[in-house]
């Protein structure tokens, strides 16, 4: 059920939207990286963490504001929830206009989705923050990638850091929400000195050539993008030209275009 990642440190792989939520046990509570789509998933995954141990949870961490990794931060309610600032004013100012887009994610959930109170980081911080918990946790900021708030949080002796869905794994990244220019970029940043352990916000534990391979892929997109945007190649034939399916490259270069203005 939970993956040891290192000492103290676990990850939860969820089959719904192959989700992966991060588990740091502290001296005198525990550490959430990410807290799932709804109030019911993120009982469930309160329930569960007493297989590990029955420290509370004391803080909560979001790797950015999409609603599969925010939306049962309530049940969470009495520890700190920390994100980047425009996490905050992100999920203040459209949390629950994600709600419709969240039942296309998730047509099976409506009812639960409906019940969601948005709660936004209580903490936040611009550029890094750190939390003792009895091991360092430290939450960097690198720019804009999947969204404009991705953070990264690093557990430094545990090997382990939890980077959200600036990685993707088993899939392709996704690109609603994204600034495809700027990712290649965002990555290269938060990728200096990489652990011998990742976990992107999907899939599969990943390593350094993973990261540096997917670096490589979102490259070649941003390049496309930006010949698109500049009127340098039609967009079928960027399209055709990427590194990923013609559906995932068509909204990539659209959502460049359009964040271009």
């Amino acid at each position: 059920m939970f993956d040891q990642l290192g000492d103290g440190v676990f990850r939860r792989r969820y089959d719904s939207l192959d989700l992966n939520v991060g588990i740091v046990i502290g001296d005198d509570g525990v550490l959430i990286v990410d807290t799932r789509s709804t109030l019911r998933e993120a009982e469930e995954l309160r329930d569960e963490l007493k297989a590990l141990t029955s420290l509370p949870v004391r803080w909560v961490i979001n790797t950015h504001w999409h609603f599969d990794h925010t939306f049962g931060n309530a049940v969470f309610a009495d520890a700190e929830i920390w994100g980047h600032e425009l996490c905050q004013i992100a999920l203040e100012e459209h949390g629950d206009d994600m709600k419709p887009w969240a039942k296309e994610w998730l047509p099976e959930a409506h009812a639960d989705l409906d019940e969601v109170v948005v709660m936004p980081p209580t903490k936040t911080f611009a550029d890094r923050a750190s939390l003792e918990i009895g091991r360092r946790i430290e939450m960097t900021y690198h720019g804009f990638g999947h969204t404009d708030n991705d953070i990264v949080v690093h557990v430094r002796e545990g090997g382990v850091a939890f980077f959200g869905d600036l990685i993707e794994e088993g899939g392709p990244p996704t690109f609603d929400d994204s600034y495809p220019v700027a990712w290649p970029l965002t990555l290269r940043l938060a990728s200096d000195q990489l652990p011998p352990v990742v976990v992107p916000g999907h899939g599969d534990v990943v390593d350094e050539t993973f990261v540096h391979s997917q670096h490589e892929e979102l490259a070649v997109v941003a390049d496309l993008a930006t010949a698109y945007v500049m009127g340098e190649v039609a967009l079928e034939e960027a399209v055709s030209s990427g590194p990923y399916d013609e559906s995932v490259m068509r909204k990539a270069l659209l959502r460049a275009q359009a964040v271009a203005g």
